[in-house]
């Protein structure tokens, strides 16, 4: 489906930028005024960044009203999906594991939410399956071999590809960005909206200083794209 998605804001000028895999309040806060759009939060439990639905929630009301929050999950059921979303109230769901389209539709009706859908990225070949979901594409990088949790760990995949897809479907950038390469990843690929996580850390933590110049560089990348 191209063009704009149930639930997500407008696309503009500048990528709207999403700071994934948030613990803290304060650094919820932190990246907020520091001009992220979204703040994600993860519950999955193998991931080193999980938080239960009481700590998403103490998360989420730190920057209610000021940034969209963003839950991602990993084939949830509905009686996980049901508690955190009673709990936490987040203004949208990430899907990040091996969720059909039809299982995407089922949650965004569910929830009354929009539906983010994760889909690695290696190749060309990759890309007709973001067609077939009626949810925003999160494109990243496919897990290394042998990886015991999904998502691109850190990994970019070759943006050039993207050049296939059609201009006027909205779609967000993961995977391997940091403040070096965002820039040129935004001014190659224009995407609706970047995410990041590892790429803001030190020592698998958030870093402030790492959030506020990979936001800065995003708006360099805009400005330069025209």
């Amino acid at each position: 489906m191209a063009g704009p998605l149930f639930g997500w804001p407008a696309a503009r000028a500048v990528p709207l930028i999403k700071i994934c895999g948030i613990r803290t309040p304060q650094m919820a806060v932190h990246a907020a005024e520091a001009g992220a759009d979204m703040i994600g939060v993860v519950h999955f439990a193998p991931s080193p960044r999980h938080l239960d639905a009481a700590g998403a929630a103490t998360v989420a009301d730190a920057v209610r009203g000021s940034a969209m929050v963003v839950a991602l999950v990993v084939d949830a059921e509905d009686a996980a999906l049901d508690t955190l979303v009673e709990t936490a109230r987040p203004d949208a769901i990430q899907l990040h594991g091996k969720e059909t389209p039809e299982r995407a539709t089922a949650i965004a009706a569910r929830y009354r939410l929009p539906v983010s859908k994760a889909h690695g990225i290696g190749t060309a070949a990759d890309l007709p399956a973001i067609t077939t979901f009626n949810a925003l594409p999160v494109l990243d990088a496919k897990p290394p071999k042998g990886a015991d949790r999904p998502g691109g760990h850190g990994a970019a995949f070759d943006w050039s590809i993207l050049t296939e897809i059609d201009r006027a479907r909205q779609f967000m950038l993961s995977g391997g960005l940091t403040a070096e390469n965002v820039a040129t990843a935004v001014a190659t690929v224009r995407p609706y909206a970047v995410d990041v996580s590892s790429g803001v850390e030190i020592d698998g933590e958030k870093d402030a200083g790492r959030i506020v110049a990979f936001i800065d560089a995003v708006r360099r990348g805009s400005a330069s794209a025209g």
